[in-house]
């Protein structure tokens, strides 16, 4: 028909906008901050190492720190070997050491000496290293260390004397190993200026005695007053503390311990104070019992 006109269908098609970008600002972005945080560190860095540590790393990173040599002697070793003998000496390291000021300072006290002096110190040496000294010094040292365990054991297990062990000190000095029973504030080990023991030192002291009786050793024992003038009984500091000294020997060996191990007793009075800064401490009125180290007992036919 003529009427009929022909139906004309356009597709149009819608343009996508601007589309993603795959997030490509994002890694840019990051790459900066990143960039700008090492920059920062570096600054960082700069303004805080010493101008030591600046030419440190400068040498480190420095082209004259590289060998130009790719044979032994310019390798990292240098030609060396790790040791003087075999794989594993010392190589340069014992040069540089050698060489160093303080081994030439050592090396011309050396020759200084005299050759007198050197067969001394050699027989010196000789001595102090016998192996049946050097075995009887160990048994010796773990003895007290038992001893001392043994001791700190009984006070915490026995519940009249857990109370008392801030009466108790205990430690090893040159002399051999110490134990001291220490007045406390209002609680002291005697009755004041009297040589009388109270209850709580009688019961500390047989405790020591039980310890003392499993070694060898012989004993000294020594009383300590503080600096205060002695009260008005008519003794002074000096034969009170030796008199209290004498009492806890009495107590030792009522206890057990043989009347032969007693090497010393001796009075201080306030001589040696436990609390220098403060003489007039309570806790410098004292009872000192010493195990003694004892020189080895050698055969006869031992030859040092």
């Amino acid at each position: 028909m003529a009427g009929d006109q022909p139906i004309v269908i356009k597709k149009v098609k819608k343009a996508g906008g601007h589309g993603h970008h795959g997030g490509a600002w994002k890694v840019a972005y990051a790459d900066f901050v990143t960039a700008m945080m090492a920059f920062f560190l570096l600054m960082w860095l700069i303004n805080t190492t010493t101008p030591e540590q600046k030419r440190g790393i400068a040498d480190y990173f420095a082209p004259a720190s590289v060998s130009p040599s790719t044979s032994g002697s310019g390798s990292i070793l240098g030609g060396t070997s790790l040791g003087e003998d075999g794989v594993k000496g010392r190589g340069t390291s014992s040069v540089v050491e050698r060489l160093s000021p303080r081994a030439q300072r050592k090396a011309s006290v050396d020759k200084q000496e005299t050759p007198e002096a050197a067969p001394a110190s050699k027989s010196k040496d000789t001595a102090s290293s016998d192996p049946l000294q050097d075995a009887m010094s160990r048994r010796e040292e773990a003895a007290f260390r038992s001893a001392e365990i043994s001791l700190r054991q009984a006070l915490q297990d026995m519940p009249e004397l857990a109370e008392l062990s801030k009466h108790v000190l205990v430690d090893q000095t040159p002399e051999g190993l110490r134990i001291q029973l220490i007045d406390q504030e209002g609680r002291p080990m005697f009755e004041p200026g009297s040589a009388e023991p109270l209850d709580r030192t009688t019961t500390l002291l047989r405790a020591v005695a039980k310890v003392a009786v499993k070694l060898p050793n012989r004993i000294s024992v020594a009383g300590h007053t503080d600096a205060a003038p002695a009260p008005t009984s008519g003794m002074s500091n000096w034969a009170l503390s030796a008199a209290r000294a004498n009492a806890a020997r009495e107590i030792l060996e009522e206890s057990g311990l043989a009347a032969d191990r007693t090497y010393q007793v001796s009075g201080k009075a306030g001589s040696e104070p436990l609390f220098p800064d403060n003489p007039y401490m309570a806790g410098n009125r004292r009872i000192s019992i010493v195990l003694l180290r004892e020189a080895p007992v050698l055969p006869p036919d031992h030859k040092l």
